[in-house]
């Protein structure tokens, strides 16, 4: 069977019909589009569509300049602009207007570089409205000290962020990777310390620690965050043995009291015991150089009285006798009475005793001050030598 005859058979054949023509195509395309933009139908498949074609054009522009006018964006000076290509990094932009393709061919993040942000280590601070929502977390806050000592303790890490780009892509939750590394280094800090030094003087050096190496954990994960401050909000022993810490700061505190005061005691009285020591040394020198000097005074006398003896000892006999009398006569009352007469005397018997009673009285007091202050002096050695 032949495939070109005429029996209508060939299935390339065409019935003698011609394909239609391209210009045909594009007009019935071009009549259906205006007939879903509000044209009139076509009557056929050669009718020209009847809708202007200007108006099609216009929608199309507008809503080609609409969608370029949407990629314009401005950057505030706190900002960085980060702008994403089908979701990978293209570029990042600083302050001022910038442009970049519309979606969904690109998409811009805008990140503060700037703004201080905060987080609580141990405790929340939630405040809505007037009223303040929150306290504290056990699980973050009770802590092990180097003395093992448990520690209730909360902090506040403020940072910011300094690489947008790193902050967007490199960790997948950046404040929570930051608050984890806070409070894995607040333990190691604090298990390193004693719970004095934690509640004293050890504050500020600590939180300078926790500082530095959480920026380094930062650094090394590579957040794009940076730590300003930490501060130490509050350090204090569990609620439960506040009562014994108590008791014992107290016990120390008067311990170091009646430290304060032994030294005050002694700053004051080892300058006068020193004063008095050196005071008697030197009347003690001066008592002896008294003492020499009259002996050696009163032994030369005695060689030139033993001189004069030598020579006249009748004459010197007398002399002394009546120098030894007139010391002795010197200090008493006297009466003289003649041999010759035969006169009546009578003595003042009370008066005389109570004459000698305050001579002797007058003797001894000095003798018991003189005594007294070498005394002194052993009984503040002494003393010295107990404490």
């Amino acid at each position: 069977m032949a495939w070109n005859d005429n029996n209508n058979q060939n299935p390339w054949g065409g019935n003698n019909q011609t394909p239609p023509e391209l210009d045909e195509v594009i007009k019935e395309f071009k009549s259906k589009f205006n007939g879903i933009f509000g044209g009139n139908k076509p009557t056929g498949s050669t009718a020209a569509p009847t809708a202007p074609q200007g108006s099609v054009k216009f929608i199309i522009i507008v809503a080609l300049l609409v969608w370029t006018l949407s990629g314009i964006y401005i950057i505030d000076p706190a900002e960085k602009g980060v702008v994403l290509r089908f979701g990978a990094f293209q570029e990042e932009t600083a302050q001022g207007p910038h442009w970049h393709l519309p979606f969904p061919i690109e998409t811009l993040n805008r990140v503060n570089v700037e703004q201080i942000r905060t987080a609580e280590i141990g405790y929340r601070n939630v405040v809505k409205g007037s009223r303040n929502f929150g306290g504290n977390v056990s699980s973050e806050s009770l802590m092990l000290t180097k003395d093992e000592n448990m520690i209730d303790a909360k902090f506040a890490v403020q940072y910011k962020i300094n690489d947008a780009q790193a902050y967007l892509f490199n960790v997948a939750n950046p404040d929570t990777t930051l608050r984890q590394v806070s409070e894995s280094a607040i333990r190691q800090m604090v298990g390193k310390n004693t719970m004095d030094f934690i509640l004293t003087e050890g504050r500020v050096s600590i939180a300078d620690d926790i500082k530095e190496r959480s920026q380094e954990l930062l650094n090394l994960y590579q957040t794009g965050l940076q730590i300003t401050t930490v501060n130490m909000q509050d350090a204090q022993p569990p609620e439960q043995v506040q009562a014994a810490f108590s008791d014992a700061v107290k016990a120390r505190e008067d311990k170091q009291r009646l430290i304060n005061e032994s030294q005050t005691y002694a700053n004051d009285i080892l300058p006068k015991s020193r004063g008095l020591a050196a005071r008697l040394l030197e009347e003690s020198k001066a008592y002896k150089s008294e003492v020499v000097s009259k002996s050696e005074g009163e032994s030369s006398r005695f060689k030139q009285i033993l001189a004069e003896y030598e020579k006249a000892p009748e004459v010197t006999r007398e002399r002394l006798y009546r120098e030894t009398m007139e010391g002795v006569l010197a200090t008493t009352s006297k009466v003289v009475v003649d041999s010759k007469a035969n006169s009546m005397m009578y003595l003042p018997i009370d008066k005389l005793i109570n004459s000698k009673q305050n001579t002797t009285q007058a003797t001894s007091q000095s003798s018991q001050e003189q005594a007294q202050t070498p005394n002194d002096a052993r009984n503040v050695f002494r003393n010295r030598g107990v404490r």
